[in-house]
């Protein structure tokens, strides 16, 4: 009874030692792959929302976000504007207006790039003024500037289509000589704007500047990261996929470039005039030139010749419903 007694109970020491040790081994386990787990996803979510800090640079220069330069420096007259957004937020945008025949002349909706405000165009945006007598709406995007918010690629969507909703509600404006332009970031928003089915038979011209195909493609540029290829569109916050848009694209589309770019390389704008489906559309490679293509001695007139292609454009006009403040 006693031998029996004794197999018995080391029997049940050693399933309890076997147990405990068990447990605590998937505990230790378990516990490591929550942490892992934990930290991964932790380090992801930062990533994601760090790319945000990576594409838009408001507060480049420091005082960008406080101090905007007005039009008046450069003896331009001017309306400056407050626009309340589909979405509730107000942003700020300058109309430049010719001084005679404002609604004869055509009009554009300049889209800036990804650093700094509008005020630092002006230099360029005086050219298009007096060298090609248009008027110019300039688009202060949410969190850059004297608007509010902040930037995100949706959002900079929705103030693209704010802004051309206003201006197609002024009176004082040809309806059927809006021209949207973009330069660099900016022309992925002019893209997005042109491209989509309410909007693009309204679009009298296209033009982008140094502009990209995608997000996703000038990473891999930049990082050349091998990995990258393989890595999920969802990993990516803000795609701007311009080349895929590039084919609903209808109006009469220009897309300039430095032939000397060092950070989006030409190609990214033969891609581009490639998946055009406009009729009209040109291609200027400005030579020597990097992203300083508004600087060239032929920028102003290769974007004459480009306008002066462009037949007249029938246009159907729906109400939209504008706020400004």
């Amino acid at each position: 009874m006693y031998h029996i007694l004794r197999v018995l109970l080391y029997r049940l020491w050693v399933v309890s030692t076997f147990t405990l040790f068990s447990s605590f081994i998937i505990f230790w386990l378990y516990g490591v792959l929550l942490a892992f787990t934990v930290l991964t996803f932790g380090i992801t979510g930062i990533l994601y929302n760090a790319q945000d800090l990576l594409l838009y640079y408001p507060n480049d220069p420091p005082d960008s976000r406080v101090f905007v330069l007005q039009p008046s420096n450069y003896k331009l007259p001017y309306e400056s504007i407050k626009l309340k957004t589909k979405d509730g937020l107000k942003i700020h945008m300058f109309l430049i207006l010719q001084a005679t025949d404002s609604h004869r002349k055509p009009t554009m909706i300049f889209f800036h790039g990804n650093a700094g405000n509008m005020g630092q165009r002006l230099a360029n945006v005086s050219g298009f003024y007096h060298k090609l007598n248009i008027n110019v709406l300039l688009v202060e995007y949410r969190g850059y500037g004297l608007s509010e918010g902040s930037p995100s690629e949706q959002g900079l969507y929705i103030d693209a289509q704010s802004a051309f909703e206003y201006i197609m509600q002024r009176s004082d404006i040809d309806h059927s000589q809006i021209i949207v332009f973009g330069r660099s970031l900016g022309g992925a928003v002019a893209i997005d704007l042109a491209s989509r089915p309410q909007y693009r038979e309204r679009v009298w011209a296209l033009i982008v500047e140094n502009t990209f195909t995608s997000i996703p493609d000038m990473a891999r540029v930049i990082l050349k990261w091998r990995c990258l290829d393989w890595l999920p569109m969802f990993c990516h916050k803000n795609k701007y996929m311009s080349a895929r848009k590039m084919r609903g694209v209808r109006c009469g589309t220009l897309v300039v470039c430095g032939s000397l770019d060092a950070l989006v390389p030409p190609r990214m704008a033969r891609a581009l005039l490639a998946r055009c489906g406009a009729t009209v559309r040109r291609h200027a490679a400005l030579p020597g030139a990097h992203d300083d293509t508004w600087t060239c001695s032929d920028y102003y007139p290769e974007l004459q010749r480009f306008l002066e292609l462009l037949p007249p454009l029938a246009l159907p006009r729906p109400a939209c419903a504008v706020h400004t403040v």
